[in-house]
């Protein structure tokens, strides 16, 4: 990797009226974010200058493998992970897959993509590796962020106009408050997916908590090593397959005694002789160089009125102004942007988006309407309260689960809002809403080793995002009768 881990912001050779803007993390989206700041004309011309700080030793963020011996680990990567969105709707616009790269890459294939993102655009030169951010406050009487920071050359305190905290949410594990879990952790009988790398190492009777991506993988991966697989997932109907081996049960209400393994569900049907639990249960929002008085650890109160400080409830962080600006007073809006907050999206084009949009309020804070802002957060609110006055935890859980139409509605809003005509094509939001589908039909052709035949050529021609288009709608033409298939790709 070209890059000085020792070499510090170019802050003293600067102009004196050039503004100096901090990047948090070099994963996707810090790597994101730092190609959008340098295509800027204030960078191009002197008048801005970029440090993105990597705490690890490369760049790569959550697709960086790492040994699960840290609490929590570096990274939940496990071995068999693969992209869960199609590579031609997850990456940067700027920036394809390679020609013939399979559909749902494993995490070898997109790390050497964001390796050669970062190769391309010569962006290694403005980041610091091995390099952590310790703690993050507003000096008032210079109009700054204070970035501290350790390296190998010691601590130091840097002076930052702009800070784009792009750190992540795939670290500090969520563990559900159920009755019993604390008793069963005690006894080792808990881990969570961030801890876990190959099914082999998972036999006996399994319990997997959680229906997301991760507790699918390890629920269908564990199948053939473990004794029986108990897969429970909210809302899902009881169902047994293989013999009883495999089982799909709703949630569970309370973990009984752990020497026994007995598990009480939902439905009132108690398992015996659970012999292991792996709980795929998310994680949490974490800022561990964000502190009082810039970020409370709280739920915020409830709204109205929008509460003046920041709060960071593990689940979301409120109240943010277009999902990314602190709409507080104890320091601009225009000086702090979080990228990469909304769950269930294609993180790498929206970083782009997001990044652009934070950059045009750093240079004109006045293009941000404060009233309209809180308006809009004040209607989601009420959005999400509903008629069934749901609590404060369930609406900060809710608040960043953007479904398929959100996501792709929020980065046209930014497009509109940077006066783009720019809209995200018909044929994507299809396309998108349909990827697990088309997921499955790839594995199929995967597992009847046609995959790389059918792939092969698409996306080097003189038209690859016609190609990729193109050829995802003919994968999704695999799916049996009954499964929604876009029939046109680009109408």
């Amino acid at each position: 990797m070209e890059t000085n881990p020792h070499r510090l912001p170019e802050v003293s050779g600067a102009e004196p009226s050039a503004k100096h803007i901090c990047i948090i993390g070099a994963g996707p989206t810090g790597l994101g974010a730092l190609k959008i700041v340098k295509d800027a004309p204030q960078f191009k011309e002197g008048r801005w200058k970029v440090t993105a700080f990597e705490a690890r030793e490369k760049i790569g963020g959550i697709w960086l493998p790492a040994p699960a011996d840290a609490d929590p680990p570096l990274t939940a990567l496990y071995d068999s992970l693969t992209a869960n969105t199609p590579h031609p709707l997850m990456c940067y616009s700027s920036y394809l897959f390679l020609p013939a790269t399979p559909l749902y890459p494993r995490a070898k294939v997109v790390l050497d993509y964001i390796e050669d993102y970062a190769r391309h655009f010569d962006l290694n030169q403005h980041i610091r590796l091995n390099t952590s951010v310790l703690a993050v406050h507003w000096d008032a009487s210079s109009s700054k962020w204070d970035v501290t920071v350790s390296g190998k050359g010691g601590e130091e305190t840097i002076g930052f106009d702009l800070v784009l905290v792009a750190n992540g949410h795939f670290r500090v594990p969520r563990i559900p408050e159920v009755k019993g879990l604390a008793e069963w952790i005690a006894k080792g009988k808990v881990t969570h997916t961030a801890w876990y790398r190959r099914p082999e190492n998972y036999t006996g009777k399994l319990l997997v908590i959680g229906g997301g991506y991760s507790g699918q993988d390890v629920a269908s991966e564990t199948r053939p090593y473990a004794k029986e697989v108990i897969h429970s997932i909210t809302r899902v109907a009881p169902e047994d397959k293989d013999g009883g081996k495999f089982k799909r049960r709703g949630r569970v209400a309370e973990y009984l005694d752990p020497d026994k393994g007995n598990v009480l569900f939902e439905d009132g049907e108690t398992m015996t002789g659970v012999d292991y639990v792996v709980l795929a249960t998310g994680y949490q929002f974490n800022f561990p160089f964000l502190s009082e008085p810039e970020v409370l650890p709280s739920i915020p109160p409830r709204v109205p009125p929008i509460p003046p400080v920041l709060h960071n409830s593990t689940y979301h962080i409120f109240p943010m102004a277009k999902h990314m600006f602190p709409l507080v007073t104890a320091y601009p809006p225009s000086s702090i942007a979080f990228l990469g907050l909304p769950l269930r999206v294609a993180p790498f084009p929206m970083t782009e988006i997001q990044t652009r949009a934070a950059l045009k309020v750093f240079a004109d804070p006045t293009a941000l309407d404060m009233e309209r802002e809180a308006a809009a957060l004040d209607a989601r609110y009420r959005q999400f309260r509903g008629t069934q006055d749901r609590d404060e935890v369930a609406i900060a859980d809710a608040w960043f689960r953007f479904d398929f139409d959100e996501m792709f509605d929020y980065r046209d809003e930014l497009h509109e809002f940077m006066g783009d005509t720019f809209r995200v094509p018909e044929w994507e939001r299809r396309l998108f809403e349909q990827k697990d589908a088309l997921r499955e039909q790839w594995r199929e052709l995967e597992r009847l080793g046609e995959a790389d035949g059918w792939s092969k050529g698409v996306g080097a021609g003189t038209d690859p995002w016609q190609e990729w288009a193109d050829f995802m709608s003919k994968v999704l033409r695999r799916a049996p009768a009954g499964e929604e298939v876009s029939s046109n790709s680009t109408s």
